[in-house]
């Protein structure tokens, strides 16, 4: 029987507005049902007075479910907390403490993290420093038994969070932000990562906890900074989610991967900066980066070729692909993907080795996200295409052979610009005279005439190929000629700094 998930509620900034935070939660119990707890991080007690704080103390008003609040942000509000490791603050109203892990009966495991950083020791009550961060990392992290947390807690913000992701608004988070937090996340990888103290609602699109191709799959992060209660702008303060507490997961869904999931925003170069020291910022690319080397070089830099998010105070949030009918064998993320065949990844797109091959070096041109056309992309991707296209020209003509490109637009999911020798007409070529030829497909189209038209006697003089099933080699003899075009494509690798 499958585990029942737990409805929670997460809450920003209170500041003293016990009142309007409750009834809010009443409404929202009578509306949609039992929560099972409610998480607030930032300022739970503010400068107004204690009037309203009293009557909830002292029992005449209660809240209507059980919450869990973090500690002191400031000097006014230490006066709150009198235990450092966690008390109950009112009937229903738990302080959980300045640091530590809170697990539930059900499995659930949330860390939690009070007050503001500062590198300086001894800390004040409301901050927290290296040694905390450094301390909870150890209670989890050193057993080869950990996967990672379901909730992290914190109030600050985690430096750097923007990075390859959607815009955060008006928050820089190069200058924002704590880096020991971005540091705890990289470590603890929890599932949800709660914030606030910056008066806004910000949902990041969820990122990866693995590196593509060189680690397993991990579950994906995700990030919510959450605004204050009753904000007159009237931004999000409330987050509701169900989560099934990872222990109790079957391995294979916890790390199914979003459609929209990024890279990692606090990774450099696939290295962690030390605890304790300041984080240096990632350096900037877009949300679809990839950070590793297919060449098997270490200390490699991918270049971004993503526009300069400064051009606008207010960057347009990326537009998200379209989700697939179902199971994809070209995105990237997919589990159906044949990484062994992806030979060299970009920035918004990618290379693979085509199944079946015409030839040894006959490679498609995929998107990284699920596309299925050329003119459903973004001006970015078909940049990025066009350098790739360029790119293969040249390699191709340094090694005495010719290349065609054409795209099958009919009954696709999946965008495919497949690169190989010469060819003739399809629904749409690129021949490397600089010839285009396109035809309107109407109906009743043959889904395999480009390949039929490359492999005729014609052409290639290889009809025996003109079906890719029929062409089909061992994975083993697949990764031997991947291996092989990494090492001839290199001195044409456009994604590698100079």
């Amino acid at each position: 029987m499958a585990q029942k998930p737990l409805r929670l509620l997460a809450c920003g900034d209170v500041e003293g507005k016990f009142d309007i935070l409750f009834n809010r939660v009443r409404a929202i119990q009578k509306k949609s049902g039992n929560f099972d707890l409610l998480l607030c991080v930032g300022n739970f007690f503010g400068s107004t007075p204690d009037a309203e704080w009293e009557e909830y103390k002292t029992g005449i008003k209660k809240a209507s479910i059980q919450t869990y609040v973090l500690g002191a942000n400031n000097q006014e509000t230490v006066k709150y907390f009198q235990d450092a490791d966690g008390c109950e603050l009112a009937e229903n109203i738990t302080y959980l403490g300045r640091k530590g892990i809170f697990t539930g009966s059900s499995g659930l495991q949330i860390v939690y993290l009070s007050g503001t950083e500062s590198l300086n020791e001894p800390v004040r009550g409301y901050n927290f420093s290296p040694k905390d961060v450094s301390s909870l990392r150890t209670m989890l992290c050193t057993t080869s038994q950990f996967k990672g947390v379901d909730i992290l807690l914190t109030s600050p913000w985690p430096k750097y969070v923007g990075n390859f992701g959607n815009s955060s608004g008006e928050v820089d988070t190069k200058k924002c932000g704590s880096a020991l937090v971005s540091s705890l996340a990289m470590g603890l990888k929890p599932r949800y990562h709660f914030a606030a103290l910056e008066k806004t609602y910000y949902e990041r699109l969820p990122y990866r906890n693995h590196v593509v191709l060189q680690e397993n799959a991990q579950h994906a992060t995700r990030f919510i900074a959450l605004a204050s209660v009753g904000n007159p702008e009237k931004k999000k303060y409330l987050y509701a989610f169900s989560i099934v507490p990872m222990k109790l997961m079957d391995a294979a869904e916890l790390v199914k991967q979003p459609l929209d999931v990024t890279e990692n925003p606090y990774r450099k170069s696939g290295q962690e900066a030390s605890i304790g020291k300041q984080i240096p910022a990632p350096v900037e690319e877009s949300a679809c980066q990839f950070f590793f080397d297919l060449n098997e070089k270490q200390g490699r830099k991918r270049s971004s070729t993503g526009r300069d998010s400064k051009s606008s105070p207010h960057p347009k949030q990326p537009r998200k692909p379209p989700q697939p009918p179902g199971p994809c064998w070209f995105c990237l993320a997919s589990p159906e993907v044949e990484k062994h065949l992806v030979v060299n990844i970009g920035t918004h797109c990618y290379l693979a080795l085509a199944k079946g091959g015409l030839s040894d070096d006959h490679v498609l041109i995929l998107p990284i996200g699920h596309y299925q056309s050329v003119v459903e992309l973004s001006a970015e991707v078909v940049e990025e295409v066009e350098k790739y296209k360029a790119t293969l020209r040249r390699f191709f003509k340094s090694r005495g052979k010719r290349c065609v490109v054409f795209e099958r637009n009919y009954k696709s999911h999946h965008l495919q610009l497949q690169i190989a020798q010469p060819g003739a007409a399809y629904f749409y070529v690129e021949l490397d005279t600089g010839e285009k030829l396109f035809h309107r497909i109407k109906k009743n189209f043959p889904l395999q005439f480009g390949r039929e038209v490359l492999a005729s006697e014609a052409i290639l003089n290889i009809p025996g190929k003109s079906d890719w099933r029929q062409c089909q080699i061992s994975k083993e003899d697949e990764e031997t000629l991947a291996r092989r075009f990494r090492k001839d494509f290199e001195p044409y690798d456009f994604t590698l700094d100079d």
